[in-house]
């Protein structure tokens, strides 16, 4: 099963580097695959599907990895979330440099993609983030009463400025942007100074 997976989504990330993706049907698909049109829906719905597992599968081994490391106890705490962060500047640098690639992509289908993107990334990181929170409020070392909000505010900043699509900006303007959320998480939630400072370089 899982190879007839693959095979469906290595076909739809080639044609991705062919044509844009609403010229892309099931059928374009299947025969891409060398299958049959119903077999693909027997594994998926329809091609929204087909790219949210492909998005999925292109990002999970490096979430996952960042998410065991963060639930390891013996780690400092900090350590922990820099790890979380680290992964999200790591993936979304890859996203950023597969997506150049696509340049039969229109704007609004990089648009498209990079929403979908997103939305994959804050929903995954999300509860590790919140959990962690939860655990320096409990240890005294961060001060807020919503670690379920802390975690999605930081997620929607650090995302969506990384990707850096929905809302172009320059390298300058990112770096303020990001020294602006690690001073609010500073002052705002009680994380030491100096502890998520390498956020402001972030590295494309």
């Amino acid at each position: 099963m899982n190879d007839k997976r693959n095979l469906i989504l290595d076909s739809l990330e080639t044609l991705l580097e062919e044509k844009k993706l609403q010229n892309i049907s099931v059928s374009d698909i299947a025969q891409k695959a060398n299958i049959s049109k119903g077999s693909i829906y027997y594994y998926y719905p329809s091609k929204d599907a087909i790219l949210n597992a492909l998005i999925e599968r292109s990002y999970k081994m490096p979430l996952e990895t960042a998410k065991q490391l963060a639930n390891q106890s013996g780690i400092p705490l900090f350590t922990r979330i820099a790890m979380l962060f680290q992964s999200c500047c790591s993936v979304s640098a890859t996203f950023i440099r597969e997506n150049r690639t696509q340049e039969v992509a229109s704007i609004q289908e990089k648009t498209y993609i990079h929403q979908k993107y997103t939305n994959y990334m804050i929903k995954k990181l999300k509860p590790e983030l919140a959990a962690m929170i939860k655990q320096g409020i409990e240890l005294g070392e961060i001060h807020f009463d919503n670690p379920e909000a802390l975690a999605e505010i930081v997620l929607i900043v650090l995302v969506i400025k990384l990707d850096n699509t929905l809302i172009p900006s320059s390298e300058k303007e990112i770096k303020n942007t990001l020294n602006g959320l690690i001073s609010l998480l500073e002052k705002g939630a009680g994380i030491p100074a100096g502890t998520l400072q390498y956020l402001s370089s972030p590295k494309s």
